[in-house]
C-alpha cells in the first residue's frame, strides 16, 4: 500500500541531501572541485528582478520575429560550439561525451522549434459564440512578466532550454536559479542567449540562496516560478509561490513503468530496456525504472536484460569507450547505495551486475532489484541511478495494475509485436506520457510533463508556451444598451 510514509525516502534529482548550496564545480570522475562562486548578494537579487522587469517592459513588446531571430542564434550558436558546451557538461556532471553532444543539440533543436512555432502557437483565436449580441470574441496571449526558473543538475543545457526557449518567446523575461554542482554551465547559457542577442536583463543566472529564492517569489515583479527537481523542493517551492499567488509548475519525479507484454520481440526489448534504464548514469525522471514483465516471458527477459546490463563499461565519461556514467557526486552514490540496503532489509534481493566499477569516481555497481513485495517501501521509491526493479505480473491486466501501483506519474512504456494493442494498453497506463515500443523519450516536438506526485503543468509545444501567459479575452460587442 503507498502511504505518505513510503515517499519520504524517495530519491530525485535535486535531493537537498545531496549537495549543499555552496556553488561548485567537482568533477565526479576524479572528485577534484575545480571552481567555486560565491553566493549572490540580497543586493545582486534585487538588481537583477530590477534588470528583468526593465527589459520585460521592452521584451514584451518585441515582434515574433525579433524575438525568434535571437532563438534561432542561440541554437545556431549550441550546434557551431556543440564540442566546447559538450565538454562542460562532462566535466561538471559526468555526463558520457556522446550524451552530453546529444543535450547540446536537443536543447538547439528546442530553440529552433519556437524560432519557427512560437508565433503560430501564440495566433489570436477567434471564439464561437452562440449568440450575435455576444460580439466577436478573441483570445489573445499576452506575456506575465518576470518568471524564475529553478532546474536540477542532471540536463544542465535542457532543462534551461525547454524553460526559456518558450517563455522568451512568449515575451517574459527569466531569472535562473540552477543546481549548485552545474554552476559553470548555467554560466555558460547565461553566455549564450547574451550572444545570442537577447536583450540585458532578459535572462540572467543567479547564485541564489534558499532564502532568497523567496525573497524573489514575494516580489510583485516576479509572475511566476517552473521548477523541475524532487517532490520535497516542488512541494517548498509551490507553497511559497502559493502563498504569494503566483503561477507555478512543477516537473518532478518518476519511476516509469516498462511493461513487457508475452508477445514482445525480446531481444530488441531487452536491449531497450536497458538503455531506457542506464542512460545518464540512469539519472532520468524518465528512466525505464520499474521492469514489468507478464510471468511467461519474465525468465527469458531477465536472462537478456542481466547480460545487457552487464556488457555496459563503467570508466571516464570523456572516453568514447565509456556506455556507464559516473553518477553526479559522490554523496548521490552513497545515497543510492544505501537505498538498495534499505529496499534489501525489506525483503528485496539485490543483484549485482556486470564487472565491478571503478574504484575511481562515483560509480554505482548495476544492481537489480527483485522480490520487492508491496510491503516494501523501496516499491514505492525513485532510485536516480544504474538501478532496476524487475516485477513479474500474473498476466497483461496484473502488469497494468502494478504500473499504476505508484506515487508517480511521469512517464512509461509498452513492449509488444501488436502495436495497436499495445496504444489500448497505454491508454491504461496512469502517466503524463506513454510510449509504445520505446522508453520514454524526450524531443522538442514532444509534450513533457506528468501528473499525481510528478507534478503539474506542462512543457514544450504550445502547452509549454501557453504556461505562463494572460490568456485574454478581447470581446467586440456593438449592439443597443437595455435602458
Amino acid at each position: 500500500m503507498t502511504t505518505l510514509a513510503n515517499l519520504t525516502s524517495a530519491a530525485s534529482a535535486t535531493s537537498d541531501r545531496k549537495f549543499p548550496m555552496a556553488y561548485e564545480t567537482r568533477n565526479p570522475y576524479t572528485d577534484e572541485v575545480l571552481k567555486r562562486f560565491p553566493d549572490a548578494t540580497d543586493a545582486e537579487v534585487q538588481t537583477a528582478i530590477d534588470h528583468a522587469h526593465r527589459a520585460f517592459l521592452a521584451w514584451k513588446d518585441a515582434s515574433f520575429a525579433a524575438r525568434a531571430k535571437v532563438m534561432q542564434s542561440a541554437a545556431d550558436i549550441l550546434r557551431r560550439e556543440r564540442a566546447s558546451y559538450a565538454k562542460l557538461l562532462t566535466l561538471e556532471m559526468g555526463k558520457l561525451a556522446s550524451e552530453a553532444e546529444a543535450e547540446v543539440e536537443l536543447s538547439a533543436a528546442i530553440f529552433e522549434y519556437y524560432a519557427t512555432n512560437a508565433e503560430r502557437l501564440l495566433a489570436p483565436e477567434a471564439l464561437p459564440v452562440a449568440h450575435p449580441d455576444e460580439g466577436e470574441a478573441t483570445l489573445v496571449c499576452e506575456p506575465l512578466g518576470v518568471l524564475l526558473a529553478i532546474e536540477p543538475w542532471n540536463f544542465p543545457y535542457y532543462q534551461i532550454a525547454r524553460i526559456i526557449a518558450p517563455q522568451l518567446s512568449a515575451g517574459n523575461t527569466m531569472l535562473l536559479k540552477h543546481a549548485s554542482n552545474v554552476p559553470q554551465s548555467a554560466q555558460a547559457f547565461e553566455k549564450l542567449m547574451r550572444d545570442a542577442g537577447l536583450p540585458d536583463g532578459a535572462f540572467q543566472n543567479l547564485f541564489a540562496t534558499r532564502s532568497q529564492i523567496e525573497t524573489i517569489l514575494n516580489d510583485p515583479r516576479v509572475q511566476g516560478v517552473a521548477l523541475t527537481g524532487s517532490e520535497g523542493a516542488g512541494a517548498v517551492i509551490a507553497a511559497q509561490a502559493g502563498k504569494a499567488l503566483k503561477k507555478s509548475t512543477m516537473e518532478l519525479g518518476g519511476a516509469d513503468a516498462f511493461v513487457v507484454l508475452a508477445d514482445a520481440d525480446m531481444a530488441k526489448t531487452a536491449k531497450w530496456g536497458v538503455f531506457g534504464r542506464h542512460w545518464n548514469g540512469g539519472q532520468v525522471c524518465v528512466s525505464s525504472k520499474r521492469m514489468i514483465v507478464v510471468d511467461e516471458v519474465y525468465d527469458d527477459f531477465l536472462k537478456r536484460y542481466t547480460k545487457g546490463v552487464a556488457e555496459l563499461r563503467a570508466g571516464d565519461p570523456s572516453d568514447p569507450a565509456t556506455t556507464l556514467a559516473p553518477l553526479s557526486s559522490q554523496g548521490a552514490a552513497d545515497e543510492i547505495k544505501d537505498k538498495i540496503r534499505q529496499a534489501v532489509a525489506h525483503g528485496a534481493t539485490a543483484t549485482e551486475v556486470g564487472p565491478s566499477v571503478p574504484n575511481q569516481g562515483a560509480f554505482v555497481q548495476p544492481t537489480i532489484l527483485t522480490d520487492v513485495g508491496e510491503d516494501n517501501p523501496a516499491r514505492y521509491w525513485e532510485f536516480f541511478g544504474p538501478v532496476s526493479m524487475l516485477f513479474r505480473a500474473k498476466d497483461e491486466a496484473d502488469a497494468v495494475r502494478i504500473a499504476n501501483d505508484s506515487p508517480f506519474g511521469l512517464g512509461g512504456s509498452v513492449f509488444t509485436s501488436d502495436t495497436k494493442h499495445g496504444a489500448e494498453v497505454a491508454k491504461k497506463i496512469s502517466t503524463g506520457m506513454v510510449f509504445v515500443n520505446h522508453p520514454t523519450m524526450v524531443k522538442a516536438d514532444l509534450p513533457f510533463g506528468g501528473v499525481r506526485r510528478s507534478g503539474y503543468g506542462r512543457e514544450l509545444l504550445g502547452l509549454g508556451i501557453k504556461e505562463f501567459v494572460n490568456h485574454k479575452l478581447i470581446n467586440v460587442v456593438d449592439i443597443d444598451a437595455p435602458f
